[in-house]
C-alpha cells in the first residue's frame, strides 16, 4: 500500500521536480543580478546578462571634423579621424540612421558630393575636390562589436560615492543586536513556559499565540510615542527594542514548542541530581535547542536586514542614519536609469543574508519541523 511508513510515495518525483523548479526560479535572477553588477552601462543597455560572455553589438554615430579641420592632399580636401572606441571592432557603417550597417569596412559611399571611406581599424577619410564649408561635422553611423568586459568600478563607486558603505554599517549595527536580544529573551521565556510550573502559564502561552496575528503596523505610532515620552526617541536603542518586541512572539512560540518536545527524563534527572533551573537551562536546554535557535536567528536576521518600514519610523531618514533598504529606495528615485548602480547595490544588499542562510540552512528545517510537531 502506498503512503505506509517505510514505503516511498509515488509522488516523490513530483515533489523533487517542484523543489527543483523553485530553486531554479530563485537562482536564475540572483545569478543575473550578480553578473550585471560587474557590467558597465553600455553593456547592460545593449544585451542581457545571459549574453555577457559574448561580444555585444551597439549602434551609434560619430561626427567628422568641420571645415576648420580639413587638410589638403594634392587637389583633394580631406577630413580624417576614427569612429571606434577602445576595444571596439567595426561590424558595419552607414550614412543614414535607418541603415547603420549598409557598408562594410573599406567600402566607399557618396556623401554630399564627397567620398567617405571607413576602414576596418575604424579610421575614416572624407575627401572632396571642393573645400569643405560645413560648421558641423557629418554624421557617420556605425555598428560596433565590443568584447566581454567586467569591471569592479561599480562596486568602488557604490561603496564610496553612493553611500552604500555607510548604510551597510548602519544595517549591521541594527541587525546584529536586533537578532541577538530577542533570542536571549525568548529562550528564557520559552523555557519557563515549557518546563516551569506557575499560575497563568496557559494564559501567557495563549497570549503569545494571539500576538502572532497582530500586524506590526498598528503598533508603530503608539510605540514611537512611548519612546519619545520615556526619552529614547529615534536611535539605535529604539529600533533594537522595536524589533525585539515585534520578533518575540514568533521566537517564544517556536522555542517553546521545541523545548517542550525535549526528553522529560533528562530534565527530571537533572533536577533529582540537584541542578537549579538556570543550570538545566544553560547546560541542557540551550545545547539541545540549537537548531530552533538557529532557525529563528535566520528568520529574524533576514527580516531585520530587509526591513524598511521599522527603520524609517524608529531610526530616521538622514544620510547618516539610512540603512541599506533606505539607500536603495533613494537610488531607485535618483538613478533609475543607471542599472549598473542599482544591480551592484542590490547584490551588496542581499550578499550578507545569502551568506547567513547558506551557513545555517541545515538547522532551519530541523528547527521548524521539530517546533511544529512537538508540544507539551
Amino acid at each position: 500500500m502506498e503512503g505506509m511508513a517505510g514505503q516511498k510515495s509515488s509522488l516523490t518525483w513530483l515533489v523533487n521536480i517542484a523543489a527543483l523548479v523553485l530553486v531554479v526560479m530563485w537562482t536564475i535572477p540572483t545569478a543575473g543580478l550578480f553578473v550585471s553588477s560587474f557590467r558597465d552601462r553600455d553593456q547592460i543597455s545593449a544585451t542581457g546578462w545571459w549574453k555577457s560572455m559574448t561580444s555585444s553589438e551597439q549602434t551609434g554615430f560619430v561626427r567628422t571634423g568641420t571645415a576648420d579641420d580639413q587638410t589638403q592632399d594634392g587637389d583633394l580636401y580631406v577630413l580624417e579621424g576614427n569612429v571606434l572606441g577602445e576595444g571596439q571592432s567595426l561590424v558595419g557603417w552607414g550614412t543614414r540612421s535607418r541603415e547603420p550597417a549598409a557598408y562594410k569596412a573599406g567600402e566607399t559611399a557618396e556623401l554630399d558630393g564627397a567620398q567617405l571611406t571607413v576602414n576596418e581599424d575604424g579610421s575614416y577619410r572624407l575627401e572632396s575636390t571642393a573645400p569643405f564649408e560645413m560648421r558641423r561635422g557629418e554624421r557617420i553611423f556605425v555598428t560596433t562589436a565590443s568584447p566581454p568586459h567586467f569591471t569592479l568600478s561599480n562596486y568602488s563607486r557604490v561603496l564610496s560615492a553612493e553611500g552604500i558603505g555607510r548604510a551597510f554599517m548602519n544595517t549591521m549595527t541594527v541587525t546584529i543586536p536586533a537578532t541577538i536580544i530577542p533570542i536571549l529573551i525568548a529562550a528564557f521565556a520559552a523555557y519557563a513556559l515549557a518546563w516551569m510550573e506557575f499560575p497563568g502559564r496557559a494564559l501567557l502561552t495563549a497570549a503569545v499565540v494571539g500576538l502572532l496575528v497582530v500586524p506590526l503596523q498598528v503598533a508603530l505610532i503608539p510605540l514611537l510615542r512611548l519612546h519619545n515620552e520615556i526619552g529614547i526617541g529615534k536611535g539605535y536603542l529604539g529600533i533594537w527594542l522595536a524589533h525585539t518586541g515585534f520578533g518575540l512572539p514568533l521566537a517564544i512560540y517556536l522555542l517553546r514548542n521545541y523545548m517542550a518536545g525535549l526528553p522529560r527524563e533528562v530534565i527530571e534527572s537533572a533536577r533529582v541530581d540537584g541542578a537549579t533551573e538556570f543550570q538545566i537551562f544553560r547546560k541542557i536546554i540551550l545545547p539541545l535547542s540549537f537548531p530552533a535557535l538557529a532557525s529563528f536567528a535566520i528568520f529574524q536576521f533576514l527580516w531585520v536586514w530587509n526591513d524598511l518600514l521599522v527603520a524609517t519610523v524608529f531610526l530616521g531618514n538622514t544620510r547618516e542614519q539610512l540603512v541599506m533598504t533606505g539607500v536603495l529606495r533613494e537610488l531607485m528615485g535618483s538613478k533609475g536609469g543607471e542599472w549598473e548602480i542599482l544591480a551592484t547595490s542590490a547584490f551588496i544588499s542581499i550578499s550578507v543574508p545569502l551568506l547567513v542562510f547558506f551557513a545555517m540552512q541545515k538547522y532551519l528545517v530541523r528547527g521548524l519541523l521539530a517546533g511544529s510537531v512537538k508540544g507539551g
